[in-house]
């Protein structure tokens, strides 16, 4: 890593830096991930929430896959040097910029030196902070996530480091899908760089034009599967109870994969499985019949026989601890 210098430019494309004042519980950068290298045994990684991502680029003028801070729960807190123009968006929290409160799903213009916070979540779990420019570290294989099982991309934030950030209005290239790996743009931390008190200015709040509400994380959470590709190693009766038994949500949950508890499903044929490929949003069965549905940082391959594949794992971005979830088969 690389520091760069605040208040000036730092490299081609890169005119300002985000200032971390309080990383949070786990706070880390994520975009649109690294589609098509799980034969390599790289996973996608990326935002859990896409939808959230794609809305808070879209309110600063971002491209749709532009690098943004994806929080967990405890939210976080950040200065801009420069000023700029920030969103908010998935998880309800209360955000404040300057010592203002502010509107989530709305754009909002941050003072030089202006302090942003997103409080701790009071709905859903991970909210996602766009800024105009995007977060720009260095790409990885064509993406700036940080996969939090690999280790892939920029550490999770920390109190003191410094984030660069890209020119407002420019063209990323990670978002497009290209290999844009280079030295040209470069993660920079440093524990010594708290930045001077906001000046206290009431600020303006832009109405970018939201491309949709925020979530809304109430009720029961309903998952599409697909069964197989190993449901035949189950009894038939465990298949009937994946399909209409409600699961929670455990607290040992995280990016890389939703633990449930409830029914314990129980197996039809003994012994295990050699590893072979797993997807996203696959339904694993470990030992204790406990399932595990696989999240974005998942590792591509594994052992334990996968009952069925959610083909939609969106929902789980936002599920809290306790939160329920039902199976929805295409025969039901």
């Amino acid at each position: 890593m690389t520091a760069v210098p605040t208040g000036g430019p730092a490299g081609d494309g890169v005119t300002a830096v985000l200032a971390v004042v309080r990383a949070g519980a786990l706070t880390t950068v994520q975009d649109l991930g690294r589609p098509g290298y799980a034969h390599l045994g790289v996973p996608r990684s990326g935002a859990l929430d896409l939808p959230a991502l794609r809305r808070a680029n879209g309110l600063v003028g971002n491209p749709a896959g532009a690098a943004v801070l994806e929080t967990t729960l405890m939210g976080c807190a950040f200065r801009l040097p420069e000023g700029g123009l920030v969103a908010v968006t998935g998880a309800a929290a209360e955000v404040t910029v300057a010592g203002v409160p502010v509107s989530r799903d709305v754009a909002v213009n941050v003072p030089p030196g202006g302090l942003v916070e997103i409080g701790r979540a009071t709905a859903g779990v991970r909210s996602y902070v766009a800024v105009a420019g995007g977060i720009a570290v260095a790409p990885v294989l064509g993406s700036r996530s940080t996969d939090t099982l690999s280790g892939l991309g920029p550490p999770r934030l920390r109190n003191g480091d410094l984030l660069p950030l890209g020119q407002p209005g420019s063209a990323d290239p990670a978002a497009a899908g290209e290999d844009v790996a280079g030295p040209d743009v470069t993660w920079a931390a440093s524990a010594a760089d708290r930045l001077p008190s906001p000046p206290g200015a009431p600020v303006a709040e832009t109405d970018a034009g939201s491309s949709g509400p925020a979530s809304d994380f109430d009720g029961v959470i309903v998952l599409p599967v697909r069964l197989g590709p190993r449901d035949a190693w189950f009894t038939p009766e465990a298949v009937e109870t994946l399909l209409t038994t409600a699961y929670t949500i455990s607290p040992n949950s995280n990016r890389v994969g939703a633990r449930l508890a409830g029914a314990a499903l129980a197996r039809a044929v003994a012994g295990e499985l050699p590893s072979e490929g797993v997807v996203l949003g696959a339904v694993q069965v470990p030992a204790d019949g406990q399932p595990l549905i696989f999240l974005a940082d998942h590792p591509t391959t594994g052992g334990y026989p996968v009952i069925a594949v959610v083909t939609d794992v969106t929902a789980l971005a936002q599920a809290r601890p306790g939160s329920t979830v039902r199976f929805h088969g295409p025969q039901r």
